[in-house]
């Protein structure tokens, strides 16, 4: 892929992410199941990281610590937009990573702020991530689905794109 089109479907990807906020982050077990759980993301960087607040004493840190290849899914039903994320993970005790990635709501998990032993900040090398995202109205939508029903094709309608980073 070439790195202009890398750019604008990295771009694609956080417009999805900053408009969903909440990913639901999949760790795997020692036993090889999986386990998911919603995180709040802080943001997404030009090098394509994922970056979140988490507890140090979480069974997701030492699931990550033993198994660091993780998913991230989003999803906003309402505005027909996903993306689903495959990436490395990492624990990074950085305090000027801390104070970045800090929002007074973050308080409510750490009520020491960044002061608290159990803060740590989650990274997520992104590694490949898949799109789909629908711009039109739900009538518009529910229009391309009957068509697509009684013509017996495809339903094309919406933009989905795929980045490997």
């Amino acid at each position: 892929m070439k790195t202009e089109e890398m750019a604008h479907e990295l771009t694609k990807v956080q417009e999805i992410i900053d408009s969903i906020e909440v990913g639901m982050l999949t760790t795997m077990q020692d036993d090889g199941d999986h386990r998911s759980r919603p995180m709040q993301t802080q943001k997404l960087d030009a090098d394509g990281c994922l970056w979140f607040l988490t507890s140090r004493s979480s069974h997701k840190t030492e699931e990550l610590q033993k198994h660091p290849n993780v998913n991230v899914a989003y999803a906003d039903t309402d505005a027909q937009s996903y993306v689903s994320v495959v990436g490395t993970a990492s624990l990074v005790d950085d305090p000027a990573v801390k104070e970045e990635l800090w929002s007074p709501i973050a308080k409510a998990w750490f009520p020491k702020g960044l002061e608290d032993p159990d803060l740590t900040v989650l990274k997520v090398k992104i590694r490949e991530a898949e799109y789909w995202d629908s711009s039109s109205s739900k009538m518009v939508q529910a229009y391309h689905i009957a068509k697509a029903l009684v013509t017996g094709t495809q339903d094309d309608e919406g933009d989905h794109g795929k980045v490997t980073l």
